[in-house]
């Protein structure tokens, strides 16, 4: 007799905590920073915003993920190929911009940020959106043999991806001061 487990919605959320938990907290702040500003959450530059330095880079970013829905709106079948160019034009673009902020250290970093802002559907397509974004000249040398040193073979070369959206959005979360609690 063979049992199954079934993973509940909650277990699901639980593991993406858990990988969450295992990235940098720079790179923690950054994908927190990237939901708002792609997803609309919040005030990113009143909330992220530590200098004019910060909210420059803010206001780029606001600009740059403008291109977001259009992106969500033209994600190709896999079947389409008609419509990779445009796409995969666009979303190497928007990788660059985000692989050049120095703060996703590899593939998983990536995948998990752009599941969220993009959906499940985009899956099939980070693999390639990475490496060619990884690969370009405007990153460091070392910095680009790290990032595409990060794609495991199994993210390169699955025969299959989940539609399953995610289930974990980590958000801002406010310090309790640890005396009035």
């Amino acid at each position: 007799m063979t049992i199954r487990y079934q993973r509940t919605p909650g277990d699901i959320a639980l593991a993406e905590m858990r990988e969450f938990a295992t990235f940098p907290s720079r790179t923690q702040r950054y994908i927190r920073r990237s939901l708002d500003v792609g997803l609309e959450r919040d005030d990113a530059i009143g909330r992220w915003s530590r200098d004019g330095g910060e909210e420059a880079a803010i206001r780029v970013q606001q600009k740059v993920y403008a291109r977001l829905p259009d992106l969500r709106d033209s994600i190709p079948d896999d079947g389409a190929m008609d419509r990779v160019g445009p796409f995969l034009g666009g979303m190497i673009s928007l990788s660059a911009f985000d692989l050049g902020q120095d703060r996703l250290p590899g593939f998983s970093a990536y995948r998990f940020l752009y599941e969220r802002l993009l959906g499940a559907a985009v899956r099939p397509w980070l693999p390639s959106a990475f490496c060619a974004a990884a690969a370009l000249p405007h990153l460091h040398p070392d910095k680009r043999k790290a990032l595409l040193q990060s794609i495991g073979e199994h993210a390169a070369t699955a025969a299959g991806w989940s539609s399953r959206e995610p289930a974990f959005y980590p958000a801002w979360v406010e310090k309790i001061d640890e005396q009035s609690a």
